[in-house]
């Protein structure tokens, strides 16, 4: 379904967040290995999906248990590192087919070398994959601190069962929030880890204690609500369930967004925050902020190459921002005349959507097709904008090619 969308002239309204979904994910594989109860899960597709699959049997004497993750690239990482050390299974991982194109072989080596039998089911570096469950050892990891945190805290929940004691991320680090968290999580469940610079030590009689745990609510939704009251600023949105000392790297975005009502180019570097981009660059142009943005890496295997998609999109409404070699957006103000009646690709990522929508406020009747992508991190978030004031109309889809 494909929405046309007309914003209100301001917003009063309390909005009660989605629960994080980074949080919940990482919860719920340590929850597997050790027990607890959880409160405040997220219940979103990501969720879900990784739900489904630790409740899958992935045990039975001579089965082989096929585990499907669809676009839940967090579960497909988390997973892999998960079932190779759950003896006794054997399944087969696998998921969409942009799932499919999304490289794995940086997390598939590393447990290898630790010992892991995973093979590749089709493509090789890429899922689906072919893992068998075995007792996996390892004193000493070592992985390239540049690449997706999400390899990088599959490797961490499951070393203190390999009795791993030290951890090595080589080069510079990208998305340290994201291993931040994982870390305090661990030491929540027991595993008193520390990092020092590059390396990340674990005591050698490391073990996960069960704990009941309440996962807070998600500084990434939130980062829509801060772009539509700074398109709207006459609104008053309370944004609920938000925790000011956050383990989410993304609650960087309230000091963001703060800066947002001057006239200065906007330079920043994300490399910490990457999925806090396409809020940031789609309301900087909105509000004509030049910019240039440092540190996205990562948004090229994203549920979508992030940096083609916000070129092309922008540039439909009339925005000529620019791609660098360095992984980075600018911005000097250059425009180009819009679309008439503006019509945005998705391409299947939820962020696309989310962030393009309060864009209603500049151009109203723009249309987000295959809106139900938002189901991934944030389900209510269309009855939340409707709720708001925003006005809806479902209207024929106009279906781009995935990136």
């Amino acid at each position: 379904m494909d929405y046309r969308i007309f914003a209100p002239d301001k917003i009063v309204m309390e909005v009660e967040l989605p629960a994080s979904k980074s949080i919940s994910n990482r919860m719920l594989i340590l929850n597997a290995l050790c027990g607890g109860e959880l409160h405040n899960v997220a219940r979103c597709d990501d969720t879900d999906a990784m739900r489904r699959a630790l409740a899958t049997n992935t045990t039975a004497s001579g089965a082989v248990a096929t585990v499907n993750i669809g676009a839940a690239g967090t579960a497909m990482r988390f997973l892999t590192a998960y079932y190779a050390t759950l003896e006794g299974s054997t399944v087969i991982l696998d998921g969409t087919e942009r799932m499919r194109h999304r490289p794995i072989a940086l997390l598939v080596d590393a447990l290898r070398r630790c010992g892991a039998d995973i093979e590749y089911a089709g493509e090789e570096g890429f899922p689906p994959l072919r893992i068998t469950g075995r007792k996996l050892s390892a004193s000493h990891i070592e992985i390239a601190g540049n690449v997706s945190s999400q390899y990088i805290s599959a490797l961490l929940m499951v070393a203190p069962l390999m009795g791993c004691r030290t951890v090595t991320l080589t080069g510079e680090i990208i998305s340290l929030p994201y291993i931040t968290m994982t870390l305090t999580l661990m030491r929540l469940m027991g595993v008193d880890c520390v990092m020092n610079g590059n390396n990340i030590s674990i005591p050698a009689d490391a073990h996960y204690v069960p704990c009941d745990f309440t996962v807070e609510n998600d500084w990434s939704a939130a980062s829509y609500w801060l772009e539509m009251q700074s398109l709207l600023p006459q609104s008053r949105i309370t944004l609920k369930g938000l925790h000011s000392e956050s383990a989410q790297g993304d609650s960087a975005v309230a000091g963001i967004f703060s800066r947002m009502g001057g006239t200065a180019p906007i330079i920043l570097d994300l490399k910490e925050t990457p999925d806090l981009a396409q809020t940031i660059v789609v309301t900087a142009c909105l509000l004509g902020r030049h910019f240039h943005i440092t540190g996205l890496r990562t948004l090229r295997i994203k549920e979508t190459d992030r940096i083609d998609a916000l070129c092309t999109q922008l540039r439909r409404l009339g925005y000529i921002i620019t791609a660098g070699d360095d992984f980075s957006l600018s911005w000097n103000g250059e425009r180009c005349a819009p679309e008439p009646e503006p019509h945005i690709s998705t391409f299947d990522d939820h962020r696309m959507a989310m962030a393009f929508a309060p864009a209603a406020v500049l151009f109203p009747g723009i249309v987000i097709d295959d809106v139900e992508v938002v189901s991934k991190s944030y389900p209510d978030f269309w009855r939340h904008l409707e709720a708001a004031g925003f006005t809806l109309t479902p209207c024929e889809r106009r279906k781009e090619a995935p990136k």
